[in-house]
């Protein structure tokens, strides 16, 4: 059955918050990656709640939209319904950003477009190595020279896509920071500043900015602001000419003089460090990253090292740190995928285990890692165990990466070295390492005890009876007293305006789950936990009147937003003599909050205990 893209799209865009709420949009191999104006306008739950959306990652002002193999059919139903990137740059959005969050979501926008580039054209030049090495390609050929020189094109002028996707980043004019960026590569320029050219007394810095990436970026930056001072100064009638005139009057020289230099110096520096670390620590760096890669993916922290990666193969030819950590990681993901496929007897899960799977040894890890192994600790524990082992093989082996992207079975040439013929077989030993290790280690610590592989401990210390087994059912979620929910001391629970349900005052501090279901959310607040029970009712357990000021004082949720759980699982834990004393009363409503789409039978009031019977809630179509 076709997936409904447009469906997709539509209710994506919806919970983003609209194209008003977008100031950028693009997308990787399996994200969507929004910039947004308002982080607060975006639902994150519901965007969880669509069909076709894996995971959701917010940081700042970044929202990534997980949605796996079909990512480009999304994103292409996303354009033709709404237009993205024609506001200007805006630094400050609303709430207090992290400048740690306003860093990344730069460096994604800037890098993340250039990897398709990057990546085909040093395969391509990878492959032809390899074929030279076997004897099938002679390196003085016309062909090899051409296709090698063309691939290295996409390297040599990486300033200029550099300042494209930079001044795109900023929404600036791209084809001024283009024209300027390549002045510094220009072959005429070159000459002068090699043989010595001073400006305004002071020698210009001997560079070859080929290849750079750094420069690029403080050229554009400085060419914002110089067009957005300029645009407000100049005359309408002659802005056309006079704005990319005046800029380039003065940002060619700084750039050339100041800006270069520092981005060129600051390059080799971060290369420097990272080299020194790798250094110091050896081959357990490599293995340390790899094991805490998946963590590191989940928040999008990963692409930090983006621009080392690629500044190191520019500048050094090779990488020893990401790319080799990144090989153990992406196949680790794939053994530990199969395992879980051949253990579990969810067919549902089999299923996007085996895809996830193979998708992850191919080096996409998006749908493993979301749809799996963050699903299910036990198979997380296999992938970083397999991360582990696999990094220390590559590690001790000293494998080098010389192409920047994801490393997979697609893209094992990454790794060939034509001084060095078993750089290529150190990858694939350590590619298998890292897909046994994990198989193994997933094989052994999963456990399948459920069909829906739920966690049944913490359960509450009562019989449950048949009630329990009744998607219908809604048994107490506390020891107490029940009462009716129109005896609440609070109009909008005893008023009906959240919905229909009963109310316990609660003799001590848990929380249990009243039915089968799914959590929905853990309010940042701690004090109340929605779910969804498996017939569908919606369910708002809210501990206390007002507690909300307590800013989660006194409360411990022991689930997460997501969590599949069964009537009986502990689903909180809060110290009721304190929040006794701090003045706000205990009783805890239960309340179904989509109430017009079941008949509800109550219970009478009286004493209860975790367990016993509250509500029968029936689907009207089911009577």
């Amino acid at each position: 059955m076709a997936k409904d893209y447009i469906g997709i799209a539509e209710k994506v865009l919806e919970y983003v918050g609209t194209e008003k709420n977008i100031s950028h949009l693009e997308h990787c191999s399996t994200r969507l990656r929004f910039t947004v104006s308002d982080p607060g306008r975006v639902e994150k739950e519901k965007l969880k709640g669509i069909s076709g959306v894996m995971g959701v990652i917010t940081s700042g002002n970044q929202c990534q939209v997980v949605i796996g193999n079909d990512v480009i059919e999304v994103y292409d139903e996303l354009m033709k319904i709404a237009r993205f990137g024609e506001k200007k740059f805006a630094p400050a959005v609303k709430g207090k950003q992290k400048i740690s969050a306003v860093v990344l979501d730069f460096l994604v926008g800037i890098f993340q477009p250039l990897v398709p580039a990057i990546a085909g054209a040093g395969v391509l030049k990878a492959i032809l190595s390899l074929l030279t090495l076997i004897g099938v390609m002679d390196s003085t050929g016309a062909w090899y020279q051409i296709l090698f020189n063309a691939a290295d094109a996409a390297l040599y002028f990486l300033p200029i896509m550099v300042a494209y996707t930079m001044a795109a980043k900023l929404n600036c004019n791209k084809l001024v920071a283009v024209g300027i960026v390549g002045a510094t590569i220009l072959p005429s320029i070159t000459t002068m500043i090699t043989e010595g050219v001073q400006l305004f007394g002071f020698t210009v810095q001997n560079i070859a900015y080929s290849y750079q990436v750094f420069p690029a970026i403080l050229c554009v930056a400085f060419l914002y602001f110089v067009e957005k001072a300029v645009t407000k100064i100049s005359p309408k009638p002659i802005r056309i000419f006079f704005v990319p005139m005046i800029c380039i009057l003065i940002v060619a020289p700084v750039t050339l003089l100041i800006l270069g230099p520092l981005g060129y110096n600051l390059g080799q520096l971060l290369t420097t460090v990272i080299l020194f670390l790798y250094d110091k620590m050896g081959w357990i760096a490599v293995a340390v990253l790899a094991a805490i890669l998946p963590f590191m993916i989940s928040m999008g922290m990963h692409k930090a090292l983006l621009p080392y990666a690629i500044s190191s193969i520019t500048e050094m030819g090779e990488e020893l740190l990401y790319m080799p950590a990144s090989l153990a990681h992406n196949i680790s993901e794939g053994g530990a995928c199969f395992a879980v496929a051949l253990r579990t007897k969810n067919t549902e899960l089999r299923s996007t285990a085996v895809s996830a799977g193979i998708s992850a040894i191919f080096g996409i890890t998006e749908p493993a890692l979301y749809g799996v192994t963050l699903q299910y600790k036990k198979a997380m524990m296999g992938v970083v165990a397999g991360s582990f082992i696999g990094g220390l093989v590559v590690g001790l082996t000293g494998l080098k990466a010389f192409v920047a992207m994801g490393p997979g079975l697609a893209g094992m040439a990454m790794f060939v070295d034509p001084e060095n013929g078993m750089n290529i077989v150190w990858g694939f030993v350590g590619f298998g390492v890292a897909l046994v290790a994990s198989f193994i280690a997933t094989f052994i610590l999963y456990k399948d005890e459920n069909p829906d592989n739920s966690e049944t401990e913490n359960t509450a210390p009562v019989k449950l009876g048949e009630a329990v087994s009744e998607k219908s059912s809604l048994v107490s979620p506390m020891d107490g007293e029940l009462i009716n929910l129109e005896d609440v001391n609070d109009e909008v629970f005893s008023g009906g305006i959240l919905g229909n349900g009963m109310a316990v005052i609660p003799d001590k501090g848990e929380l249990y789950a009243p039915a089968d279901g799914v959590i929905d959310t853990v309010f940042d607040s701690k004090h109340a936990i929605s779910m969804v029970a498996e017939n569908g009712a919606e369910l708002l357990l809210h501990v206390g009147l007002d507690t909300v000021r307590l800013e989660g004082r006194h409360f411990e949720p022991q689930v997460k937003n997501g969590d599949r759980v069964k009537a009986g699982q502990l689903l909180m834990k809060f110290d009721i003599e304190e929040i006794k004393k701090e003045g706000y009363d205990m009783v805890t409503p239960v309340v179904v909050t989509n109430p017009g789409n079941y008949d509800i039978k109550k219970e009478p009031v009286g004493l209860t205990e975790a367990g016993s019977p509250i509500m029968t809630v029936v689907l009207k179509e089911e009577k």
